[in-house]
């Protein structure tokens, strides 16, 4: 767990790097950040869908969904009320991250290291809602235009379209037919490049954010509620409902990751703050070093 968000700040650390010598220009960040969101990030969530379904672990499968459905829902309520005080650009970016979590890179590993392959599995199909809404009504709080022209913008989203592809794909897999190996092989290996590219475009991003203001007060509120309240909240919920301790303790951990980097991505596209966007992950991130684990500590003592 150390490891990655480590691993997180090297690659901010880069892009911040370079940003400062000069090699790393706002053109060049929003070109990158084009590629990421048209090609990469697309080819990640294919590749995410890949996996292999067993019918013994179906049941807890369909389990994981349902309560993975369920906190998208409650992500859903504390997004169109916790932040309505905002009334600035910073507001989507507050909504996109409490909808949103770093749970698809961070998660995932952290999960099989914590609770071995069927862990991983869990995480796999605890992410599927969360990608849906997070290429749907994550999208949609930052495009403008008429209800008619978002809904088909959105629809045709290049990471949705890779949605209806991914679960194409994931239903051949139960029938043991599969892409061709180089055409899979060419997908992971652009997947692989999504969280190198994206952090190293917000270490960048960054790089024009005065000092003082990384560690603002909506920041620290935001991290609290991303970070605690929220999968606390989960934790308490799940404790009383009749629930495996592998279900639950995957699904209070997923949802107890920082910001997603794609807040970043989508701000910076869309012209709506991404230096503060990037703030978020950053202190978000950088907090979770100390939350994560003390989650982690509490769902192995109960």
């Amino acid at each position: 767990m150390l490891d990655l968000q480590l691993e997180i700040f090297l690659l901010i650390l880069a892009g911040f790097v370079l940003a400062k010598l000069g090699y790393f220009s706002k053109q060049t960040r929003k070109q990158l950040t084009n590629i990421v969101l048209c090609l990469v990030l697309p080819c990640a969530t294919i590749q995410s869908f890949e996996i292999k379904v067993d019918q013994q672990l179906l049941v807890s499968m369909i389990l994981v969904f349902m309560i993975s459905v369920g906190i998208q829902l409650l992500y859903l309520i504390f997004c169109k009320s916790c932040w309505n005080g905002i009334k600035d650009d910073r507001k989507p970016s507050l909504q996109y991250g409490t909808m949103v979590s770093n749970a698809g890179f961070m998660g995932m590993p952290v999960a099989q290291s914590a609770f071995g392959p069927t862990g991983l599995l869990y995480a796999s199909i605890f992410l599927i809602p969360q990608r849906v809404c997070m290429w749907s009504y994550g999208v949609s709080l930052y495009e403008k235009g008429t209800r008619q022209e978002v809904i088909r913008k959105v629809a045709t989203n290049p990471c949705i379209v890779a949605i209806y592809i991914g679960i194409v794909l994931m239903v051949l897999g139960m029938f043991d037919i599969h892409l061709p190996k180089f055409i899979d092989d060419t997908i992971d290996a652009i997947g692989d490049c999504n969280t190198a590219l994206s952090m190293i475009v917000i270490g960048g991003i960054l790089s024009d954010v005065p000092k003082e203001k990384i560690f603002d007060h909506i920041s620290i509120l935001y991290s609290a509620l991303r970070l605690l309240v929220l999968p606390l909240l989960i934790f308490a919920i799940l404790l009383v409902l009749p629930v495996e301790s592998m279900v639950r303790n995957v699904c209070v951990l997923l949802s107890a990751m920082p910001a997603a980097s794609t807040t970043a991505m989508l701000a910076q596209r869309y012209e709506k703050d991404p230096e503060f966007a990037s703030r978020i992950i950053f202190v978000s991130t950088l907090l979770s070093m100390l939350t994560l684990p003390l989650i982690f500590l509490l769902l192995e003592w109960l």
